[in-house]
């Protein structure tokens, strides 16, 4: 188990090393978190640390959510997250408690929760990378259709699976065991290897990685 430190997602570019290799980059401006309640058993039944990111004013927050935060002593923050942590990791933290980038550390593998670009409704090409029909030898209007999406006589029924066309993007996507290139605590950014999910400025988690690299 461990914490989502929430992030905002920069922007990609390079990082030269000495050897001479280039690698691509995702740059996540990773400013504090704090602690903004904490759950346990007994009073719960669950263990867990709530977090919140990015201050706002207080006008612009609803009074419940005002009384929130001032029984916690924070300012209110603008985004919410409760990671599941075990009872002896909880005791590390306290309500009010601010939480840096310095959690992680170069090398390390974590995973990137965020999501994805909206694309809207999309074809079966474009949505599930379906071959387009040549055009040619009678082909006539559906270059980009699916084509058949099952018998009529035996199932008689659209198997569960198809691909169909419909909504593409706006989903919660996570992407596993992804290398923490640099950290650059002094300006509160972390640089991870690659691609994360979600557009510039988007609000991604970080976490420790769950599934070790084979």
């Amino acid at each position: 188990m461990a914490i989502n430190f929430m992030c905002r997602k920069i922007g990609m570019t390079q990082l030269f090393f000495e050897t001479g290799e280039c690698v691509p980059v995702t740059v996540l401006d990773a400013a504090p978190n704090r602690v903004v309640q904490k759950k346990v058993e007994e009073r719960d039944g669950y263990s867990a640390v709530q977090l919140g990111s990015v201050e706002r004013r207080p006008s612009r927050t609803p009074k419940p959510e005002r009384g929130h935060f001032e029984k916690a002593g924070v300012a209110p923050q603008r985004y919410l997250e409760e990671s599941r942590v075990t009872p002896e990791e909880a005791a590390e933290y306290e309500v009010g408690q601010e939480i840096s980038v310095s959690i992680f550390s170069e090398g390390q593998r974590v995973d990137v929760i965020g999501t994805s670009k909206g694309c809207g409704t999309a074809g079966v090409v474009k949505r599930h990378g379906y071959a387009i029909k040549r055009r040619t030898h009678g082909t006539h209007e559906a270059f980009r259709h699916g084509g058949s999406i099952g018998a009529g006589a035996y199932p008689g029924r659209v198997i569960k699976g198809m691909g169909m066309p419909g909504r593409m993007g706006n989903e919660r996507v996570t992407t596993l065991n992804v290398e923490v290139v640099r950290v650059d605590a002094e300006k509160g950014l972390i640089f991870v290897r690659g691609g994360v999910p979600g557009h510039n400025n988007g609000l991604v988690r970080v976490r420790s990685s769950v599934r070790a690299k084979s």
